[in-house]
């Protein structure tokens, strides 16, 4: 299903270092380092040229394979919440490790056409990451019009989302 190749993935959880993402699908790096960067993870990812579609499911299917040893490490909270604003738009991001992959919106994302795809570039990468990691994964839109403000906003709160995930809670 996900066939691009993966040229080298790493993730850090609790980092405030840069992340490298080259994805060849310049929008989406762009997304996936505003998520790294709210959720203060460091990603390197790097995927080898394919088509534009096969590239965000990719991208989405290995960062889901990255994330998986931090999602499922003992005393892992396993499920998260990130509400994050850009500009006028306002976003909540809550998902679970439910190992029943699936994603749902109150905004219609496939509308929300990023960087010139013909897909949506949100709808698959969420759905490959919700399918890797076995999360559930819901988008709320708060407030917001700027469907790239919207994008944007969804991608920081998934972030802020997936580090609350991630975080081992201590007895």
């Amino acid at each position: 299903m996900y066939a691009v190749g993966v040229a080298g993935t790493t993730l850090v959880a609790r980092s405030a270092a840069a992340s490298s993402v080259d994805t060849g699908v310049a929008a989406l790096d762009r997304l996936i380092e505003l998520a790294a960067r709210a959720g203060r993870f460091q990603v390197h990812l790097a995927l080898a040229p394919a088509e534009p579609e096969a590239e965000v499911d990719a991208a989405g299917a290995e960062l889901g394979r990255s994330l998986l040893p931090l999602l499922s490490v003992a005393g892992a909270r396993g499920h998260g919440v990130g509400t994050m604003a850009t500009d006028e738009a306002l976003a909540t991001v809550v998902l679970e490790v439910s190992g029943r992959p699936l994603v749902v919106a109150n905004v219609d994302l496939a509308s929300s056409h990023v960087g010139g795809l013909e897909s949506d570039l949100a709808v698959r990468f969420l759905n490959a990451l919700a399918t890797v990691a076995g999360l559930t994964i819901h988008v709320r839109l708060v407030e917001g019009e700027e469907s790239a403000h919207v994008v944007d906003a969804i991608f920081k709160a998934l972030g802020v989302a997936l580090a609350d995930a991630c975080t081992v809670i201590q007895d």
